[in-house]
This record gives C-alpha cells, structure tokens and sequence, in this order.
C-alpha cells in the first residue's frame, strides 16, 4: 500500500496536513460531481436495469482520476490556452445531448412491449460509447475537473497538490459506485412501466436542458455529465 508506506516516512504533522489535503479533495471532488447530469442520469438508469454497471463505474471513475492528475500536473494552463478545443467540444456535446435526449423522449412516449429490465440493452462497446460521450464532449468537465481543480490543488503546494488530487480522484469512484450499484434498490419502484415512462421523461427533459446550456455556453454544467 502506497499510503502507509509514505505516512511511515513522514512527521505527525506531515500526516495530518496529507490527510487535511485528502479530505479537501474529497469534499470538493464530491461537490462538483453530485450534480444532476447526463452521465449520472445515464449511469443511474443502467444501475437500475443491471447492465455493465462494473465497467461503467470503472470507466467513470479512471476518466475521472485522468482529469484530475491533468489538472493537478498543471494542464489547467494547457486547456485555457485552446479554445478552440473547447468550442469544438461545446458544439459536439450539444448535438450529442440532444440526439440522446430525443432517443430518450421516444422511449417515454412509445414504451417498448418489455420492461427496460427484461429487454436485451445495450452492448458494452455501446454503454461504454455512450458514456465517452457523456464525459468528454462536455466542454466543462475540462474547466471544473482540469482548471478549476488543478488550481486549487495547486494553492496547496508542491506534495499536498497530489494528496488533494488523490482525494478528488477517491471521491469519484465512491460516488459512481454507490450510483451505479445502489440504483438496484430502486428496481422494485421500476417494476412498473409508468416509472420508467417517467424516469425517460426525466432524462429526456434534463438532457435537452444540458445541451440547450452547452450549446449558448451559459453557466456550468454539472461536471457530473
């Protein structure tokens, strides 16, 4: 275990300070994450229905933990210095947020003769696209997981900077795995096709108000996407 054996190396007050820089990257982490977003919603439902929920979590996670080792490593500077990267990105994300919120209305308004449950799903190449979309064609997962926490993580110096990623990075996997696999204790409430008629609409109305936000570039979406 890597913790341990640099916590043997170090003072009491060395120790204390890490584990402050955790807990701040823990919390901050935490904060942007649980939001109402297009990959949360997407997870959500396929922790609900049981499909891929694994590597769904651990690929949210991973790209999650890549984001914040860029910001962490200084690549906050590097983002800002493309927009033009970022407009490309906002415009993709638009089209790709509308596109999935309409495959979603259809499914609210023409209910397949199966519950989402009994049906066959998605491939996993096709779970994993979807959620590729969902993380890297939202232009501000780049500004609050690279600039923003990259930035804070580097007002706490040189070691503590990583102590605080580290802790941003644990906040993510805790969050989609508690996401992901406690969405099955809502299954009893989806046994019922009116829930699921809801939950699309639900889906639907939250991605299209996402893409509606990317596509003027008003406010922050939720890093949660």
């Amino acid at each position: 275990m890597v913790t341990p054996y640099l916590f043997a190396h170090t003072t009491c007050t060395e120790q204390l300070s890490s584990m402050h820089d955790v807990i701040a990257g823990f919390a901050t982490s935490l904060a942007l994450i649980v939001a109402i977003g297009s990959q949360n919603a997407f997870v959500l439902r396929q922790g609900i229905v049981r499909q891929h929920v694994l590597a769904l979590v651990v690929f949210c996670a991973l790209s999650d933990a890549l984001l914040i080792i860029a910001g962490v490593a200084g690549g906050g500077a590097l983002v800002q210095q493309y927009p033009e990267a970022l407009e490309a990105a906002r415009i993709g994300g638009a089209v790709f947020l509308a596109a999935y919120a309409l495959f979603a209305a259809r499914r609210a308004l023409h209910p397949a003769a199966l519950l989402p449950m009994d049906a066959p799903g998605l491939s996993l190449p096709a779970a994993l696209a979807t959620c590729f979309g969902f993380t890297f064609l939202n232009p501000h997962v780049y500004l609050d997981a690279v600039v923003l926490l990259g930035a804070v993580a580097t007002q706490r110096g040189e070691a503590g900077r990583w102590w605080f990623g580290l802790g941003a990075a644990s906040a993510s996997l805790c969050w989609f795995a508690a996401l992901g696999f406690g969405a099955r204790l809502l299954r009893p409430v989806f046994a019922r096709p009116m829930a699921w008629r809801l939950l699309d609409g639900f889906i639907a109305a939250t991605m299209a108000s996402l893409a509606l936000m990317v596509w003027f570039g008003q406010g922050g979406v939720p890093t949660g996407v």
